[in-house]
């Protein structure tokens, strides 16, 4: 092993080369370039095949890390895959989107000593990517069906990752959801500068080949209730993720042309995948000629500023009330975005739209400083008084983070259970509602949280489902059971 592994002293961490941004702003490609082979081989053999592998803790999946770098740095690419997809249900996303700078790479033992980290997304990539390429990803088998259905509201990572454990299982699976492709955030969120949709696209196009049902542009509660969905299946998870925008309280908030971030990504997403978008189309939520301003610090922050330069955009401000080292977004986001043009006003919070006709014209900042830390530990942003500032802005974009929908309203189910945030409640050991046969996972339950996140909520949510639906078989169920072993 240590023939190929151990490689950090004397080996450089290198990550794949990105795109010049001069170039890669005129377009929606991904801006990394793709590992060769022996370049992946190379920075997996800086692994230090740590005795505790801290990458693996601070992985939501704990995907095993030293192993499939291991079999990587020794050009075993096959059995990599395997040990990277047995953990996890979308490691090619996983590695585009996720931030390793918080998790896995942040945490990586060579990184804490000086050495520089093990390029583990970038790495996670290569393997997948390649496995697709030469054939070994495969559509899900199933030995027997069970005879028992689960329908699944909400395509998105969460129940997607469901979705395909269950059906491994031998479970009918049907998912529903509201947009006209499955994917959810992945499609409609997430622009392609950081995930290509095709990648999403093979993926759920394996799903279907694996047998897995999807009634699309299918809304719960009108479409069906919760209920009629129940009477319908075994079991239900709720999936939906949570898409309400937080809003900016402040004078002028009722001005045309300042939208919440969801609608300004999907509409360049959808014109990315060649529908039509009348918004767009009309030069509403094209950022073409504009000076735009984005409120907020997160990785949907960076989306929008980033999305904007690629619309030919006047001029891109990001307000953000704390300074860069407080932003709670992707570190190596925010450096593609600087790279990219955008200008970064730290320390400015909102404080009142000033419009002309209707339309907003100008943002009112704010100056702030950080005072003393709040319970969290980070420090509170407080106003600098008389420090207020005039910028122009044809267009502003809030991306301050999303709240839940109102479920048990929409799915016409106002007996489930939610939280005082409009989460809904489940029982942590078991994954179900306050209504049987009912569970949830996501962001629905946990909040606007990680892609990595989703993935664990829904495999963690398939496990305690298949032990639901094993000790509870309806008569239905039963039937079919029977028919199958005579």
């Amino acid at each position: 092993m240590t023939e190929k592994m151990l490689k950090f002293v004397n080996t450089k961490g290198q990550t794949p080369e990105k795109f010049n941004p001069s170039q890669r702003v005129k377009n929606f490609s991904e801006i990394y370039k793709n590992y060769i082979a022996p370049k992946a081989q190379e920075q997996s053999s800086r692994c230090s095949q740590c005795g505790v592998p801290y990458c693996q803790i601070h992985c939501p999946l704990s995907n095993n890390i030293p192993d499939w770098l291991k079999l990587a740095a020794e050009g075993r690419l096959e059995e990599a895959y395997e040990i990277s997809s047995a953990t996890n249900n979308m490691p090619e996303v996983c590695g585009r989107i996720c931030p390793q700078d918080r998790l896995c790479e942040g945490n990586c033992v060579i990184e804490r000593a000086g050495h520089g980290t093990v390029t583990i997304g970038s790495i996670e990539k290569f393997i997948t990517d390649t496995a697709f390429e030469e054939g070994w990803v495969k559509p899900i088998k199933i030995k027997k069906d069970l005879g028992q259905s689960v329908g699944i509201i909400g395509a998105g990572p969460a129940g997607l990752a469901a979705a395909e454990q269950l059906r491994k299982i031998g479970y009918e699976i049907t998912v529903y959801d509201k947009y006209d492709r499955p994917g959810g955030l992945l499609i409609y969120g997430i622009p392609n500068f950081k995930l290509e949709k095709n990648i999403v696209e093979r993926r759920t196009k394996l799903l279907k080949e694996g047998g897995i049902k999807f009634e699309l542009n299918f809304v719960v509660g009108k479409n069906a209730t919760l209920s009629e969905l129940r009477k319908k299946h075994d079991a239900i998870l709720i999936a939906t993720g949570v898409y309400k925008s937080r809003e900016v309280e402040i004078l002028g908030s009722n001005l045309k042309n300042i939208y919440p971030a969801m609608e300004f990504l999907t509409a360049s997403n959808r014109k990315g995948l060649g529908d039509k978008v009348k918004m767009f189309d009309d030069g509403y939520l094209n950022a073409e000629g504009k000076d735009i301003v984005v409120i907020g610090g997160g990785d949907t922050a960076m989306d929008c500023v980033r999305t904007s330069i690629r619309q030919n955009a006047k001029s891109v401000k990001c307000l953000y009330r704390r300074d860069k080292k407080n932003m709670p977004g992707s570190a190596r986001e925010v450096a593609n975005a600087e790279e990219e043009g955008v200008d970064f006003q730290w320390l400015t919070n909102p404080k009142e739209f000033i419009g002309k006709n209707g339309k907003v014209t100008e943002v009112v900042l704010n100056k702030m400083k950080l005072g003393e830390a709040d319970a969290t530990g980070r420090q509170a942003p407080e106003i600098i008084q008389g420090s207020e500032i005039k910028i122009k802005a044809d267009m502003v974009i809030k991306a301050l983070g999303f709240d839940p929908e109102d479920i048990p309203t929409l799915f016409s189910e106002p007996t489930l259970d939610v939280s005082k945030w409009g989460t809904i409640k489940i029982d942590l050991k078991t994954m179900q509602t306050n209504l049987d046969g009912i569970f949830a996972a996501g962001d629905i339950v946990r909040g606007a949280s990680l892609v990595v996140w989703a993935i664990k909520d829904g495999r963690d949510a398939a496990e305690a489902m298949d032990i639901y639906l094993k000790n509870k078989i309806s008569p239905e169920s039963l039937k079919k059971l029977e028919k199958t072993f005579r």
